[in-house]
């Protein structure tokens, strides 16, 4: 990675006058003289003042306030769990989708996981909806593309909608847009390719922020991958690391009224995201009028967040409705929603409202790929949680940005001194005999598994699991888009697949606190990871 974006001699004075006028109702006169006389050094003052502002989050309506105007809030919305009451407010917070235990599929390898996918993309019948930060390049890529391309082929009722991130997607020129253009060209009417723009890169910022810097403003990070009437809920990208030796979580859920919901939920997303033309173009959606980098940005974002929150809302009445219909019912999923950019907090309320609410004697699993949580989070776990806490996180050999080229071959040293500040600071409240510190190091592998197993006091096996795309960092809550689900319940087979899932990861893993504590982390890192870890 690049420290900044090149400029050429020629076009120095151009980009200056850009730069000058972009910034200068916002400096001061010293700057204001480097933007005038040192082009290069005013760009970097410019790209440097931009990345370590601090997140101005969208205004927000009150989603959650509208959810809980329901006529009709159960008391303990858990048929026949009695166990379970302390956990009944998740039926105020989000939509709830009642179904049975035998429903869902854990998947624990990524070999598993690719596997899967190709397997449900060759039966799939009505439709495929993929949504991802990016698809890979290589040979495993594309032999998934040939799947698709042949599902296509062999169903003309099949639809196919995909939804990258547009920064991600075409970095490079080989990339993930070029990868998928054959098959828009190929099946005009089946295919619909989006590309999530993020509507804080406009202006000065779009024109001047480099490839990979450019996505530090904001990525479409869901990840749902769903076929007819199943849908795999995951934190793994489309990508050969991914599918070989990348380590992450999975469920596929065979639920028709889920899949549908996440259905339209990607279909909404698409609308306010670039439309990709069989001639490659980029252009609106035909629902859509603004594009994200023109026009008046709080405009875009209120109509992007209504398009949401309506679904949402809706969704939630419907549920509520048919809930009590589900007798046979021992599984409850909850669909949560995390998209900050445009005024969306429920994903990031709902996690803090389990960890505060957690009662003595149980115990909380908290797993995440990028150690960044955010200081509510901290706060919380620390304050109020009253469980026994374990967090796993990659270990610096794990973590897939080690050895990397530039800045970023200090994002692990980074992780390593937030967890040792964390770490220090429970001690001082004397609550580190309370939160455990674990890394997972596998040789030849990395770490990206995310998510929650919660144990109620008494139980060997966890109630619920939180499983998706949140890393449960700054970049989680404000500036990605980002979904997963709070799963509840009763079946105790489901519970024993979790419990598996858990000790798959943890058996990998050893006890960190001393390591993170003498752990070297260089200067430079410890100089700017107070500006950037709103970044990463």
């Amino acid at each position: 990675m690049e420290v900044g974006p090149k400029v050429e001699s020629k076009n120095s004075e151009q980009c200056l006058r850009g730069i000058y006028s972009y910034c200068t109702p916002n400096i001061n006169r010293q700057s204001a003289k480097t933007l005038r006389e040192k082009p290069r050094a005013g760009i970097m003052l410019y790209l440097r003042r931009l990345f370590s502002q601090e997140l101005s989050p969208a205004a927000q309506t009150d989603f959650l306030g509208c959810l809980q105007q329901a006529p009709h809030l159960l008391t303990n919305g858990f048929a026949g769990s009695q166990a379970l009451e302390s956990l009944s407010w998740l039926h105020n917070l989000a939509p709830c989708f009642p179904l049975r235990g035998d429903q869902i599929h854990v998947i624990h390898e990524p070999q598993h996981f690719y596997d899967t996918l190709v397997q449900r993309i060759a039966k799939a019948k009505k439709r495929i909806v993929l949504a991802s930060l990016y698809l890979g390049t290589g040979q495993l890529e594309s032999a998934f593309v040939q799947t698709l391309r042949h599902s296509l082929q062999s169903e003309s009722s099949l639809r196919l909608n995909v939804l990258l991130d547009f920064t991600r997607g075409t970095r490079g020129d080989l990339n993930s847009k070029s990868m998928l253009m054959p098959l828009v060209r190929e099946f005009k009417e089946q295919v619909q390719l989006s590309l999530y723009h993020t509507p804080d890169l406009r202006g000065m910022t779009k024109r001047l922020a480099p490839p990979r810097w450019n996505e530090l403003l904001g990525l479409q990070h869901m990840k749902v991958y769903l076929f007819d009437d199943a849908v795999i809920i995951s934190g793994a990208n489309l990508s050969n690391d991914y599918f070989t030796n990348r380590q992450d979580r999975y469920i596929l859920i065979e639920d028709k009224p889920l899949a549908d919901f996440y259905a339209q939920l990607i279909g909404r997303v698409q609308e306010f995201s670039l439309a990709v033309s069989p001639d490659a173009t980029e252009g609106l959606h035909p629902n859509w009028r603004i594009l994200p980098y023109e026009g008046t940005k709080q405009e875009f974002i209120q109509l992007a967040r209504k398009r949401i929150s309506d679904f949402v809302q809706e969704t939630y009445k419907r549920q509520s409705q048919v809930r009590d219909l589900q007798t046979r019912a021992d599984t409850w999923v909850f669909p949560l929603l995390e998209m900050g950019q445009i005024g969306i907090h429920h994903d990031s309320v709902v996690t803090k409202r389990l960890l505060s609410s957690c009662i003595a004697g149980s115990r909380l699993k908290l797993a995440t790929g990028y150690f960044n949580l955010t200081q509510e989070y901290m706060d919380t776990i620390t304050h109020e949680c009253l469980a026994q806490c374990s967090i796993l996180m990659a270990h610096p050999n794990a973590n897939g940005f080690q050895g990397a080229k530039g800045p970023a071959g200090g994002i692990p040293a980074a992780y390593t001194l937030i967890a040792k500040s964390f770490y220090e600071s429970l001690v001082r409240r004397k609550q580190n005999h309370r939160v455990n510190f674990f890394e997972y190091e596998k040789p030849g592998w990395t770490y990206h598994a995310k998510g929650l197993w919660y144990y109620l006091p008494e139980s060997r096996l966890p109630n619920l699991t939180l499983i998706g795309s949140s890393n449960f960092g700054e970049r989680s809550v404000n500036r990605d888009l980002e979904t997963q689900v709070c799963l509840v319940t009763t079946n105790t087979d489901l519970s024993q697949r979790l419990q598996a899932e858990a000790d798959r990861l943890y058996d990998l893993s050893q006890t960190a606190e001393r390591e993170i504590v003498r752990r070297a982390v260089p200067r430079w890192v410890q100089a700017v990871v107070r500006i950037f870890r709103n970044f990463f």
